[in-house]
């Protein structure tokens, strides 16, 4: 008996976290979606602020708690490329893609093209392990895309209208997500997930900066703008990616994605109360979807 309980711990723990990830998220985009509308901002400049600025808090943090920890990292030059590339191909890619496909078509579509992730992560975690997917996860699977899908589009195909841009960009933030969710699994029961966040945040902030010279950025921001973009950097992406990293080494890929599917959910419900966005009855059925999935998930093996 006491044999299993830091297993269940850690289960409760990683499922309560992924779910609070994705309410950050969920938040973080409703911020952008606001930043686009009410400011000149571009997709690259946000990318840019965003992912340098939490790198670097992130990383102060790390060193604060295990500075010994990141020594002994610098002198593995095999995790610390592992990190880089966590941070530039999955972290770097999947901000800016995500951002990009909001700005050539709306945040809900893109939330639908983001969570193909989690087909992709399914397809991988099976193949991987040579196995078909459960009952539990089947469904929850299936609960998951249909909520999201209904959420994002009211039940009606006609809006899955995309130019060739957004459907690039949504796509190429499906792939990103699935690259950080799996890139850095090896490495977070090593070095803790406030390393593996900090250090690929900051190595990908500072290698989107370089790309895009962002020192000849200029941009006036309103309070309410430079508000907004600071619920980006330390809600949106310290806290939530903290979370979603311990969801991953607690739950797994699979049900970490799952569980981060309460995004829609709760842009949705911060859509309606900050930007007065009107809830209809496909609404309310997606949200019995999302929740059904994370009750299923919080319950299984």
């Amino acid at each position: 008996m006491n044999n299993k309980q830091p297993s269940e711990k850690n289960a409760l723990r990683g499922t309560i976290a992924t779910i609070m990830g994705g309410v950050c998220w969920g938040f973080s985009g409703t911020c952008g979606q606001y930043l686009f509308s009410n400011s000149g901002i571009s997709p690259l400049q946000l990318t840019c602020v965003r992912l340098l600025s939490a790198g670097i808090l992130l990383t102060l943090l790390a060193l604060r708690r295990n500075w010994r920890n990141i020594r002994e990292l610098a002198r593995c030059p095999r995790d610390l490329a592992g990190i880089a590339a966590y941070g530039i191909c999955g972290l770097s890619l999947c901000q800016f893609s995500y951002m990009t496909s909001i700005s050539y078509s709306n945040a809900a579509t893109t939330t639908v093209l983001q969570t193909l992730n989690l087909v992709f992560i399914m397809l991988i975690t099976c193949l991987r392990l040579r196995r078909r997917p459960n009952r539990t996860e089947a469904v929850s699977l299936v609960l998951a895309l249909a909520g999201t899908y209904i959420l994002a589009t009211g039940g009606d195909p006609r809006h899955m209208a995309l130019s060739a841009k957004g459907l690039f960009w949504g796509l190429a933030t499906a792939a990103a997500v699935t690259i950080y969710t799996l890139l850095p699994r090896k490495l977070l029961p090593r070095w803790g997930q406030q390393t593996v966040t900090g250090g690929g945040m900051l190595i990908g902030g500072v290698f989107v900066n370089l790309a895009a010279r962002s020192w000849t950025f200029r941009v006036q921001l309103s309070l309410g703008c430079w508000l907004a973009v600071a619920a980006i950097i330390l809600l949106g992406t310290v806290l939530a990616f903290s979370l979603f990293m311990i969801g991953i080494q607690d739950v797994g890929p699979v049900k970490s994605s799952m569980l981060a599917s309460t995004e829609p959910l709760s842009a949705t419900v911060f859509s309606a109360v900050w930007l007065h966005t009107a809830f209809t009855i496909p609404d309310l059925i997606g949200f019995a979807c999302i929740i059904a999935t994370i009750f299923l998930l919080a319950k299984s093996d």
